[in-house]
């Protein structure tokens, strides 16, 4: 299977806790005003990727604390993503941040229609959700560009039933 992204950062500190390499999605619905990467946002750029190189390209990357989904958005390319996030999981155990402009209860809504949604969110362990809203922006608030998104823990949330906001460690 194969994954369109915008780019690859090998190494980076800002984008969830630890040493993480991330992938950012090529394509994006929510065009935010002052928007960090929009270039990003065009469905026909990018590059194309074969999933299954990216994973094995990590196999050697032990020195990780995990990948990161950026954007664009992840969530508009589901099923690559969610096929990339399950081996990601079931052969390296790696964990998994995602953002998304969509909020958690939207992505609810979605996974009723769409189980690559479902599917994704089952092997993400912390959601950062909601769009970025400039007049929200904040410094201080950790792995977020504005005060609207919210540090959710995917597993706990799904095996409750309800939204369960991530701790940072």
């Amino acid at each position: 299977m194969k994954i369109k992204l915008s780019g690859i950062s090998p190494q980076s500190l800002v984008n969830g806790e630890g040493l993480r390499k991330i992938f950012f999605s090529q394509g994006c619905s929510h065009r935010c005003d002052k928007c960090f990467n929009p270039e990003t946002w065009p469905f026909d750029g990018g590059k194309v990727f074969d999933i299954d190189e990216l994973v094995d390209d990590l196999k050697n990357q032990t020195y990780l604390d995990g990948v990161t989904f950026s954007g664009g958005d992840p969530m508009d390319q589901s099923n690559a993503f969610a096929e990339l996030a399950y081996k990601i999981k079931t052969k390296l155990n790696m964990n998994i941040w995602c953002y998304t402009g969509y909020t958690w209860e939207e992505l609810l809504i979605k996974s009723h229609k769409d189980i690559s949604i479902k599917n994704l969110l089952k092997n993400i362990d912390v959601l950062i959700d909601g769009p970025f809203i400039n007049k929200l922006k904040s410094a201080q608030s950790k792995y977020r560009g504005s005060t609207n998104q919210r540090l959710i823990d995917v597993s706990q949330s799904l095996k409750l039933g309800r939204l369960i906001l991530y701790v940072l460690k």
